[in-house]
């Protein structure tokens, strides 16, 4: 009997609706109720809304999701859909920039979040705001459904920055295999085209197609709107009425698709040969739809397959080093879809012997099986992994919209009963029926001999990856990217980024301090705070164990030493530690920073104490195995490598070389001195460093969510009694300014996007008194939102990149860097820098407006409010104050300390720090063969 860890059908506090307290207004018919998820039908043009209400933060996800995306596209207008979602921030009948009403100055003078993406069977637009401002969303959601402006002038600089997100992808060896493989595998279904659809149609498709396009699928009879978060339904559905009421129905049936890929008949193959480090296999076979009943049981064996250390990919290509990754994933989409397996090939390994062991792996569960128990920790990991994804409202409203894709939103709820039903002869059963060489389609990446270059790792302060790069061709296209930094607030920190969870922050003033718990605890820092949040605990925290306390001559020994923690304990090797951790559904994670080790964690609250104990056991008592630490070298080198053909990744280390001296802790070694570094490195190294490095002496511990302090306590006090040593940071030398302007170049062969840095050391910590006023004129500058000058300008008006943003940085510990990092096609590069260069003196000769300030202390506090209601956001933030000096009371006082800033501080601050004569300029990716001037 498999027994499986219970868990909460969803990780937030919202209760079903009875019959009678339901609301009841006029025009709109009870559908149905599943969970805490109550469907409405608006009866004047069968516009369905699906509400969730949840209080427990003042924020709030408004999200429309139209069924339509690539499979609607055919040869010619491939891309059309996501190139009209872009356009549909271009402007409508009521709201353009042209009357002061743009769509993005409006959200970002909020400090909403809002954001586009289009994927196979959908495009959804949604805003993640705070919960006053909820009739602002309905309006602009409804004036673009039918009121678009669709216009020549828009859709030609929209086009080239499209062309430069299609660019951006074509830089990923891996994604465009992925897209290749894709093309092979399907040949009717439109499956067969890239979501952003290829080259040609994007440059060529004419404002005419994008019109029919959009009377053919943007109708109320093809949308769902889905609120979450803090509303009354009432009062929801009256504002959707008042706005969506008067839309009507499509004139004409919404087109279906009908088109059915053919059975396959024999496996295909298919090679793609690039510059490139390190080679890539993928395995697709041809798997059911979605809401097939067959489902469930292939997401556990892609599970089985490839989840954890405990896995069949991990001990069979992982462990004996044979890949760096490897993966294996089910795709989740309306009609029938690939079950993709790929592995990214360590040195010296052959595809060919890569491919063979992967095949072995396959058919070893089609012959002999899986354990009951296998598939007892895939289910659990997979039930616990959609409780993380379910954190929020933002987090609910993003899987609730895949689900309508498919066609059921209530499978949103089905699924985690149907998951925890698979038996391992389910999972036998899908193997042998569906992974089959006959309906295969095998790709290699091949990579071609290229000069590495002289880029080094990322600046220091910025969290290593642990993992390869994720494809941007294998997920959903958005419209800003949503990864763009949101400079200007506190959440932005110098060991990783920020994920996603549900906090606590009242309406108006944020009060956060009041609530938390603060005390030393085994000689750890530890702050937690309680939310309203059911069953999810989110842990975040370092210790004093980086890269400055490296030994002399090895830039490599903190990172081997972090990459120790999860190979196994002086009481149990890593595969009884990942048993343990995926049987419970957790995950805990180790990465280095310029100063720190750290480490994240995410759990149910039932499983608090295991995940914590095991945490310190790793801290404290890593086993330090020779061939574990052989194993880890091959693993780092392959994984550096993996990174060195990331344009972005290039420029950034190449930068960071560039402008801190020999010494600083924000300068990284190159390439080539760190992968020798590694090479060179000894188990002794380790054990001195660990010896030397690792104790409670700064350690500090955040837990947000569903937290129960005195299984913290005692958990820790048991784990840690005894735990003595550490480090406490030294004392860094400020990096000075570059006595001259220059520009660098890093060259990469066969890159369709270059990526640029231009900046200066920014002689500031984050604690400095001017820090504050030189972040804020940053983010009028170059924030991720829409209403800054760069996007604005040099995106929006003249359409030369995707993505560009200016940001402060790497200054938690020491003094760190000011930058503005873009990319650009090779063709528009130098029109491209004239136009960031001449922003860029702009900025530093006029300064700010007085009403630029206003705007932006408004969209910054309120995009720190919605921030703060997840458990990530509130851990995250909390461990920034602590590193930063600071307790609990920082992120209350923040929003009034942007309120305080004057202009003139603000425009002071940017003639002290801000050198447009001194800057360096790195440029990294297929480069003109002279410097651009």
């Amino acid at each position: 009997m498999i027994r499986l860890n219970r868990l909460f059908v969803v990780p937030f506090l919202a209760l079903a609706l009875s019959a009678a307290d339901r609301p009841a207004v006029e025009g709109f018919s009870f559908v149905q109720q599943s969970g805490a998820i109550a469907e409405y039908k608006l009866a004047a043009n069968d516009l369905n809304v699906l509400l969730l209400e949840d209080h427990s933060a003042p924020v709030l996800t408004f999200m429309v999701t139209y069924r339509v995306g690539s499979r609607n596209e055919v040869t010619g207008t491939t891309g059309a859909t996501h190139l009209l979602e872009h356009l549909m921030f271009k402007g409508s009948k009521n709201f353009h920039p042209g009357i002061g009403k743009g769509f993005d100055t409006l959200m970002d003078s909020i400090g909403g979040i809002n954001n586009a993406t289009t994927w196979l069977d959908r495009t959804n637009y949604y805003e993640n705001l705070p919960s006053d401002h909820l009739e602002l969303a309905v309006q602009l959601e409804a004036d673009r459904m039918r009121n678009l402006l669709l216009r020549e002038e828009d859709r030609q600089p929209e086009m080239t920055v499209v062309r430069n997100e299609f660019e951006r992808d074509e830089n990923d060896p891996a994604s465009a295999l992925d897209k290749e493989v894709g093309a092979v595998a399907f040949i009717a279904h439109p499956y067969h085209h890239p979501t952003i659809g290829w080259r040609s149609d994007i440059e060529k498709v004419t404002i005419e197609k994008l019109r029919e396009f959009y009377d053919t699928f943007y109708w109320p009879n093809n949308a769902t709107i889905t609120v979450i978060g803090d509303f009354k339904p009432a009062t929801a559905l009256q504002l959707i009425k008042q706005y969506f009421g008067a839309i009507p129905r499509s004139p004409h049936p919404i087109p279906q698709v009908y088109t059915v890929e053919p059975a396959q008949t024999g496996a295909r193959r298919v090679t793609v040969r690039r510059p490139g480090e390190v080679g890539v296999v993928q395995i697709a076979f041809k798997v059911p739809r979605a809401l097939h009943a067959d489902h469930p049981a292939l997401e556990v064996l892609a599970s089985v397959l490839s989840d954890g250390k405990t896995s069949r990919l991990y001990r069979a290509l992982i462990d004996p080093n044979l890949a760096i990754s490897a993966d294996a994933s089910k795709g989740f989409f309306h009609d029938d879809t690939l079950f993709n397996a790929s592995v990214t090939l360590a040195p010296s390994v052959t595809h060919e012997q890569a491919e063979k062991t992967l095949l072995a792996e396959i058919e070893k569960v089609k012959k002999d099986g899986v354990a009951p128990a296998e598939v007892e920790r895939a289910i659990n990991k997979l039930l616990a992994g959609l409780a993380y994804r379910r954190d929020g409202s933002f987090a609910i409203a993003g899987q609730i919209n895949e689900s309508i894709a498919v066609g059921d939103w209530t499978y949103y709820y089905r699924l985690l009963e149907q998951l925890r039903t698979v038996t391992a002869a389910d999972v036998q059963r899908v193997a042998k029926a569906y992974l089959n060489e006959a309906q295969s389609t095998t790709g290699w990446f091949i990579p071609q001999e290229e000069s590495p270059g002289s880029a080094g790792v990322p600046p220091a302060g910025a969290s290593k990856r642990a993992d390869t790069l994720t494809s941007a061709a294998n997920g959903p296209h958005y419209y800003r990217d949503p990864a763009a930094p949101r400079t200007g607030t506190p959440l932005a920190r110098d060991a990783g980024p920020v994920t996603a969870g549900s906090g606590a922050v009242a309406s108006g003033e944020t009060k956060i301090a009041a609530n938390v718990r603060r005390r030393n605890v085994a000689g750890v820092d530890v702050v937690t705070l309680k939310t309203s949040i059911q069953d999810v605990v989110t842990l975040r925290g370092v210790v004093g164990a980086g890269d400055v306390f490296n030994p002399p001559g090895n830039s490599a020994i903190a990172d081997l030493t972090a990459g120790m923690l999860d190979k196994g304990t002086t009481k149990r090797d890593k595969f009884a530690v990942a048993a343990l951790l995926e049987q419970a559904g957790a995950t805990v994670s180790f990465s280095t920073s310029s100063h720190t080790l750290n480490f994240s964690g995410k759990t149910l609250r039932k499983d608090l104490s295991l995940v914590l104990g095991l945490i310190a056991e790793q801290l404290r008592t890593p086993r330090f195995d020779p061939e574990e630490f052989a194993k880890l070298k091959k693993q780092m080198i392959g994984r550096h490598k993996r990174q060195m053909e990331d344009t972005d990744y290039r420029a950034g280390g190449a930068f960071a070389r560039a402008v801190f001296p020999a010494g600083h802790p924000n300068r990284p070694p190159t390439d080539e001195k760190y992968l020798a570094d590694i090479e060179a490195a000894t188990l002794e190294q380790l054990q001195a460093f660990h010896a030397a490095n690792y104790g409670p002496a700064m350690a500090q511990l955040v837990a947000v969510g569903d937290v129960d302090d005195a299984v913290i306590d005692r958990t820790l006090g048991e784990a840690l009694a005894g735990w003595k040593g550490g480090r406490t940071l030294p004392v860094a030398a400020k990096a000075g300014a570059p006595v001259a302007a220059r520009i660098e170049r890093v060259q990469m062969p066969g890159k369709t996007s270059v990526s640029i840095v231009i900046g200066q050391p920014s002689g500031l910590q984050y604690k400095d008194s001017n820090y504050q006023s030189l972040n804020m004129a940053t983010a009028v500058l170059g924030s991720g939102f829409f209403s800054a000058r760069l996007l604005d300008i040099i995106r929006n008006r003249e359409g030369l990149t995707y993505g560009i943003g200016a940001s402060l940085g790497s200054d938690t510990y020491a003094d760190g860097a000011w930058s503005i990092q873009a990319t650009f096609a090779p063709e528009l590069l130098e029109k491209g820098l004239a136009s960031t260069v001449r922003e860029l003196r702009r900025f530093h000769a006029e300064g700010l407006s007085a009403a630029e300030l206003a705007t932006f202390k408004t969209t910054l506090t309120g995009s720190y409010k919605v921030a703060l209601s997840t458990t990530g956001g509130m851990a995250g933030a909390l461990l920034n104050a602590l590193q930063r000096g600071y307790d609990a009371t920082w992120l209350d006082e923040y929003p009034r300390r942007l309120q305080a800033l004057t202009l003139a501080e603000v425009n002071a601050a940017i003639k002290t720090f801000v050198r447009p004569d001194t800057m360096i300029t790195l440029m990294a990716g297929t480069l003109p063969p002279e410097p651009v001037k």
